[in-house]
């Protein structure tokens, strides 16, 4: 099914349309979390664990049950009594792994620094952050591990008794016979890179309210959530209640790129203290507990073999991903989908990919965007570079020689990804020649003369989008209602939510271009569980691909009603009959037209007259589920858990002051296939985002936890440092589109790619910048201290 474009109409899909109620973001008259004030609203406190690992030995609340304001306090152990522990967002036990309880508040002990332990509830923020220094714990230290190496060492502290070692999971992919492909290669390298611990920081932090009911049983909760529907069922089996009782409300968030996914403890915890207090209460997480939560740490060892040529022929990784602590978000299935996405784009037949998930006495993982993903394009990019530097190839031609052609798709990879189109070898001339490549290295080898050390550095990108996990609430479909009223006037209601991105405004482009209204005739409603059908929100680029898709099924619908009986009033066939502009016109005779508005009154009105035959109201919910997902294993047990895949190609230009270690960006440039573009603005604000925060992850991002006493020691962004707008060069940007063949508009999602590319392209133009003297980083960031040591330790090298 493809989109029907009326030539003498108006159509605003593949326009920058401004985005939907932007004025009032503009004028800070959007409400969003901690905007909303409900009368009688009280404040929760949180006390966390200063240790990684400990016994509670006991909890003493008197002086913070006494404390000015406080109306309530609460412990683990009286929290247990009212609550069990929250249901995993997905369960290592589905697949195999080893899991735990995870409770709103620690029960017995704690497992890593800043682990709730004991909560109050006041009339003041300030109130309950001062009753909070009143409780008096007594730890016992334990032993604590959080390398994740070291944790998977035979005598290495455990985290939870009942399991036999701190491994979580262990999962292998791949196919072919990698052993013998590496005994027949021509050359085979051996390396490895880790990647460090990183996390993702919205502008907006977490913030929740709760408000029980007492006379209703029933709970309505407000939260900066990016899954209404999933987090009121999980609420509700903490809580021991009936989905029924709980309504989840999102307001506007600034922000989520994973952080937002549900599981975190303090969901249910102010969900409980709203009900033991009997009062609404509102909590606000404050940036050092944001930043607790982190994602993407991995080790990776790998091997290749490939010919000298440049054509890899096996691939070899076993790598190792420290989830630190086990929650409940889906932080650890992070590593599950990098390596499931190796060897991305290319066409390498023999892989061995293991990977391992370690716990250790680190906060736990939440969903980071990219999911994983970032890293395997990471790890495959550098894999390809320094294949191009062992054979003194160039590694455009390198990639070039490796990639999937276009007349191969759709793709199996052995790993079970069915990759849908593309044209990665196209993406790949556009960035060579939009960067100008053959004039970059004339001045880089111009610049070498001088002492000065200039690099470029590409990167192939593949970001599978849209995915669903089978035996879990990651659907792979959505759910959309579309509405119009007598008057002609829209409303759309979907499942899927809006972390602020732009959906809204491209789901109702799609929308407004089917049933022929203009913008100013349509809304959306979003992230209300009350009112909106059963969707899975937000995550995986999904928001397109099945809100969108599902919104243009139930307009076509209503499309439908709208043509039959406008053709009755204008008197021709329906197949004369065009919509746009907000009137419904006559193509033989475009003199002859009436507002839509009149012919969806004459629906509802003359029912049994002009519009017999054509059921009102004008009202439709369709759900759509996309085509290339298979959650049956195949006969080699591989599932494909995404319906589609977009591609880009990255290309960065840095200098490197060889005296500092300090890296300057001087330009960058990508070429992006998210397929069907629904809105160019919205994508390439995407993209420009995911671009900065790889930036950063190449740069300077990185989660220290001290060594000695284990507690995270950058905890704001005086010491967690990101990119800001000076460190960035403005970004060229290309479209390329491959429609997917899998969905109804050829979507492929936009969400979640970027990140990878934008890191490898980055390290990669790094060493290239510092090739002349012969350095390998395995180490992320490349931030100046480690980018100098790497120079001087080198020099040392040489000297002896």
């Amino acid at each position: 099914m493809t989109v029907k474009v009326d030539s003498e109409t108006t159509r605003i899909v593949g326009t920058s349309e401004r985005k939907h109620n932007g004025e009032l973001f503009l004028r800070g008259e959007m409400v969003y979390i901690d905007d909303i004030r409900l009368p009688n609203m009280h404040f929760a406190g949180i006390l966390r664990s200063p240790h990684p690992h400990a016994r509670i030995v006991s909890i003493d609340l008197t002086r913070a049950r006494r404390a000015e304001g406080v109306e309530f306090a609460l412990t683990g152990a009286e929290a247990a009594e009212h609550t069990d522990p929250i249901p995993h967002f997905i369960s290592p036990l589905a697949f195999g792994g080893k899991s735990t309880d995870v409770r709103c508040l620690a029960l017995g002990k704690v497992v890593y620094a800043g682990e709730p332990v004991a909560a109050v509830v006041a009339d003041s923020r300030q109130n309950a952050e001062a009753a909070i220094e009143l409780i008096d714990v007594e730890y016992e230290p334990l032993p604590f591990v959080i390398d994740g190496d070291e944790a998977l060492a035979a005598d290495a502290p455990r985290l939870y008794e009942d399991w036999d070692d701190n491994v979580v999971i262990q999962i292998p992919f791949g196919g072919g016979d990698p052993a013998a492909a590496f005994a027949d290669a021509e050359h085979v390298i051996e390396d490895e890179l880790q990647i460090q611990r990183y996390s993702t920081q919205p502008i907006e932090p977490r913030g929740y309210i709760a408000d029980w009911d007492k006379s209703a049983r029933s709970y309505t909760f407000y939260g900066a959530s990016q899954n209404p529907h999933p987090l009121k069922w999980v609420l509700s089996r903490a809580l021991r209640v009936k989905e029924s009782q709980v309504r989840v409300i999102a307001p506007a968030v600034g922000g989520a790129f994973g952080l937002k996914m549900h599981g975190h403890p303090e969901e249910s915890l102010v969900c409980l203290l709203s009900r033991l207090s009997g009062k609404p209460v509102k909590w606000i997480e404050d940036r050092s507990e944001t930043l607790l939560i982190g994602a993407r740490e991995q080790t990776h060892r790998f091997k290749v073999g490939f010919n000298s040529q440049g054509k890899i022929s096996a691939l070899k990784d076993h790598f190792v991903a420290n989830v630190g602590a086990l929650g409940a978000p889906p932080g650890w299935g992070m590593a599950f989908l990098t390596g499931m996405s190796i060897p991305t784009g290319y066409k390498i037949e023999n892989v061995d990919v293991l990977v391992t998930v370690a716990t250790t006495n680190k906060s736990p993982w939440n969903a980071a965007r990219g999911y994983g993903k970032e890293a395997t394009n990471l790890v495959m990019e550098r894999i390809i570079d320094l294949v191009a530097r062992s054979l003194d190839m160039d590694p455009v031609e390198v990639r070039r020689r490796n990639l999937i052609e276009s007349h191969e798709f759709p793709y199996k990879t052995t790993g079970g990804l069915n990759i849908d189109s593309g044209d990665y070898h196209a993406a790949l001339d556009k960035a060579v020649e939009m960067i100008g490549l053959d004039d970059v290295r004339a001045e880089q080898m111009r610049l070498l003369q001088e002492g000065r050390h200039l690099g470029v550095g590409f990167a192939f990108e593949l970001t599978p989008e849209s995915g669903d996990i089978p035996g879990t609430l990651v659907g792979g479909f959505d759910t959309s209602t579309v509405k119009m009223s007598p008057s002609g006037e829209v409303t759309v209601l979907t499942g899927v939510t809006t972390p602020g991105g732009g959906n809204d405004t491209s789901i109702l482009q799609i929308v407004v271009d089917e049933l022929g209204v203009t913008m100013a005739d349509a809304s959306i409603l979003q992230g209300d569980t009350l009112t909106t059908p059963y969707g899975f929100g937000n995550y995986s680029g999904r928001s397109m691909v099945t809100g969108g898709n599902a919104a243009y099924l139930a307009a076509c619908d209503i499309r439908v009603k709208l043509v039959e009986v406008a053709s009755r009033i204008l008197e021709t066939d329906n197949t004369d009959v065009e919509l746009g502009g907000g009137f419904a016109r006559r193509i033989s005779d475009p003199s002859r037209s009436i507002p839509i508005a009149d012919v969806a009154y004459t629906i509802y009105t003359l029912a049994f007259a002009t519009a017999t035959g054509v059921e009102p109201p004008l009202e439709s919910t369709r759900t759509y589920l996309p085509g290339n997902i298979q959650q049956t294993p195949d006969a080699d047990g591989r599932i494909n858990i995404y319906p589609t895949y977009s591609n880009a190609v990255h290309v960065a230009i840095v200098e490197v002051d060889i005296e500092t270690g300090k890296v300057d960006l001087q330009r960058y440039g990508v070429v992006h296939d998210c397929g069907t573009i629904i809105n160019p603005r919205f994508v390439e604000g995407q993209m420009e985002g995911a671009i900065a925060m790889g930036v950063g992850a190449a740069l300077m991002e990185h989660s220290i936890h001290d060594p000695e006493t284990g507690v995270l020691t950058t905890n704001g962004f005086k010491s967690y440092l990101m990119p800001r707008a000076s460190d960035l060069p403005m970004i060229e940007t290309m479209h390329q589109v491959t429609p997917s063949p899998y969905t109804a508009l050829g979507l492929k999602g936009a969400g979640e790619a970027g990140i990878g590319g934008a890191q490898a392209a980055v390290s990669n133009a790094v060493h290239n910048a510092l090739a002349p003297l012969d350095i390998t980083i395995r180490k992320m960031p490349l931030s100046p201290g480690t980018v100098l040591h790497a120079i001087k330790y080198r020099e040392k090298e040489l000297k002896k």
